[in-house]
């Protein structure tokens, strides 16, 4: 009898040894920190545990620079992940990385799955769509630039909590009285390329670049168009409330977020993808409001555009293997898991019907100001406000960081440092120009 016993459990454990071995497995590379890491887990337990045939392993490879760039040389000695994780502004090398990925497109039609581009967000799937209509890869975590700010701090400088600052010079305003109320840090940024360039390019309607920022069937052909009067003024109003102390300048990417968090910082503005931080670790009253503009330049509030990243697909795996990343993709989109994304994160619902259902849910109406990102993206765009998607561009936002610094260190007039991002960003721009027509 206990013969018998130990062979059936011996032959359960090589039942259940060929079952595990049997499940194929995604590899997925990501950069997702903190509670956002913490997201990206769940997501993959959630769908390993709703199926059994693959087995989703998500894998944090550091930033969205050193992912794109381990990702890179593991394409190259073939170990690439199945998917990858990539920012918005490295969309462009992306497309013009031959050989390197598979449209998300291709992916779902062959394994027969269904996809419908124009269920998600115009704005949204546009950004990662070719000339051709095809769509290339999968929106993730897809977001845009909004305002925080710190309602007790507000209240103790005499302002009104319930009210945030709509146009810059209101924002400039709030910042004297808060210093003046004792607070050492009135206002950062966060992502200052992003948020301070493009992101108000777009808000106010004006160029970025030429040939509609890069988006138009010859947007390799782009230069940039960033030391215009309007953006040489506000990087000049940056500049003199840093040399107040009104402005203080925390770093690059989002090195400033943990400042506004830990009440250090009282206005900030960044990623609506940083909403799931706040939620989980302020311990004070704090206001979600959009982004502030130029009350006299015509046609501002415009739009603001997609920041975030997508999931690309890489060449050179099996089909079983492509299947499973269909499967999950699928899973990603279900309206009900999106909606939870959406509410948990910060991050846009990237389906009109995720939008919808958490509206009415009464999620909007419980968590006053959590709809700002949605409804900043979700109007008419122009040719100004699309989106922006240049070659090198991870480059590109490094030089604006590097001149902007200048700017807030007062070596350099925002002048001088706007025409520096333009000439070397143009150089970048046309050796893209050069190695996309090879």
């Amino acid at each position: 009898m206990q013969f018998k016993q130990l062979a059936l459990t011996a032959a359960l454990a090589a039942t259940a040894c060929v079952s595990a071995q049997a499940q194929t497995e995604i590899q997925w590379w990501h950069a997702m920190t903190a509670v956002n890491n913490e997201w990206v887990n769940d997501l993959a337990k959630q769908f390993n545990e709703s199926q059994k045939e693959y087995k989703v392993v998500p894998t944090f490879k550091g930033s969205y620079d050193e992912n794109m760039t381990a990702a890179i040389a593991a394409f190259r000695s073939g170990n690439a992940p199945h998917i990858l994780q990539v920012y918005e502004v490295g969309t462009a090398t992306m497309m013009a990385s031959k050989g390197a990925t598979v449209p998300v497109g291709k992916v779902m039609q062959d394994a027969g799955v269904s996809f419908d581009p124009k269920t998600y967000i115009p704005a949204v799937a546009a950004y990662y769509t070719a000339p051709n209509g095809q769509m290339l890869s999968f929106p993730f975590n897809s977001s845009t630039t909004i305002f925080y700010y710190n309602k007790d701090a507000f209240k103790k400088a005499g302002l009104n909590p319930d009210k945030a600052p709509a146009t810059w010079p209101e924002v400039f305003e709030a910042a004297k009285k808060l210093k003046a109320s004792g607070h050492s840090c009135p206002m950062t940024l966060a992502w200052n390329g992003w948020t301070q360039l493009e992101s108000f390019s777009a808000w106010h309607n004006v160029e970025f670049a030429t040939e509609k920022n890069g988006l138009s069937a010859n947007g390799y052909k782009a230069r940039m168009k960033i030391n215009s009067p309007l953006h040489v003024r506000h990087i000049d109003n940056l500049a003199k409330a840093a040399k107040a102390g009104e402005y203080i300048y925390k770093g690059r990417g989002s090195a400033a977020q943990a400042s506004f968090t830990a009440g250090e910082c009282a206005m900030i503005q960044t990623s609506s993808g940083f909403y799931g931080d706040v939620a989980k670790n302020a311990k004070f009253a704090y206001g979600l409001a959009p982004m502030p503009y130029y009350p006299d330049v015509k046609g501002a509030p415009q739009n603001t555009v997609i920041g975030g990243a997508s999931l690309w697909v890489m060449a050179g795996k099996k089909p079983a293997e492509y299947k499973g990343v269909a499967k999950f993709f699928e899973f990603l989109s279900d309206t009900k898991v999106q909606a939870a994304s959406h509410q948990r994160t910060g991050y846009l619902p990237i389906t009109m019907g995720a939008y919808e259902l958490t509206d009415k849910s009464g999620f909007y109406t419980k968590n006053p100001g959590t709809d700002v990102a949605v409804n900043q993206m979700v109007r008419k765009v122009t040719d100004n406000s699309r989106g922006i998607r240049l070659g090198n561009y991870v480059q590109i936002r490094t030089i604006e960081d590097e001149e902007l610094e200048q700017v807030w260190s007062g070596k350099k007039s925002a002048k001088e440092a706007l025409d520096a991002i333009v000439n070397r960003g143009n150089e970048l721009l046309a050796r893209f120009e050069r190695s996309y027509k090879q």
